[in-house]
């Protein structure tokens, strides 16, 4: 986390490697296999990246790009070997950061109080009062992520298929049911950051 993220040399290397998958503008696909990035802490893309690469998190489409080598390779004719391997992950992951969230996919609408309720009684503490995440202690932005995606990562964290996820929220929600699942994440899918949300500072 130590390296000074370059944003200019990030948005050439989205290009040449991201947006294939995660769309020009970071805003992922709607069926939700790839996430929105746009926004994300680049502190969160860093370690989830690490995550897959060192075999915590399981993402067979990631992890070549995930190999510092394999990034390396990749960037070795845009950049020189001083600007590329760890370099690479901390400009992209600066530039992904600045990216403007678009509106994103989110579910039926028909039980928002419900999930309101439960994020307020279970999410809050980690993942902030509207789902902005925490950019110092690696917690994601979660408000304004796809619907389905949210949804796909939920049940993965829960069902112990995702296995880089914090203990402590496989525990917080081991008890949630069908309903508060569907009811939490169409809530979070539709909130949104504001000013400062990613000062690194607060």
């Amino acid at each position: 986390m130590k390296l000074e993220g370059n944003i200019e040399d990030g948005a050439i290397i989205y290009e040449e490697i991201c947006q294939a998958c995660h769309q020009p503008g970071g805003n992922g696909d709607p069926g939700g296999n790839f996430p929105q990035l746009a926004g994300q802490h680049s502190t969160v893309i860093i370690k989830q990246i690490a995550d897959i690469r060192i075999g915590n998190r399981d993402n067979p489409t990631m992890y070549p790009f995930a190999n510092i080598e394999a990034l390396r390779a990749a960037t070795e004719d845009i950049f020189d070997e001083e600007k590329s391997g760890p370099q690479t992950l901390s400009d992209v992951s600066a530039f992904i950061q600045t990216l403007p969230m678009s509106s994103a996919i989110v579910g039926e609408g028909v039980d928002l109080e419900h999930g309101a309720e439960i994020y307020k009684e279970n999410c809050v503490r980690c993942h902030g009062d509207h789902g902005q995440g925490d950019v110092k202690n690696y917690y994601p932005v979660i408000a304004g992520q796809n619907y389905h995606y949210l949804l796909r990562q939920f049940r993965w964290i829960k069902d112990g298929k995702r296995r880089n996820a914090n203990p402590e929220m496989v525990k917080q929600i081991s008890g949630f049911s069908e309903r508060d699942m569907l009811a939490v994440m169409d809530w979070v899918s539709r909130q949104t950051m504001i000013a400062g949300d990613w000062d690194s500072k607060k």
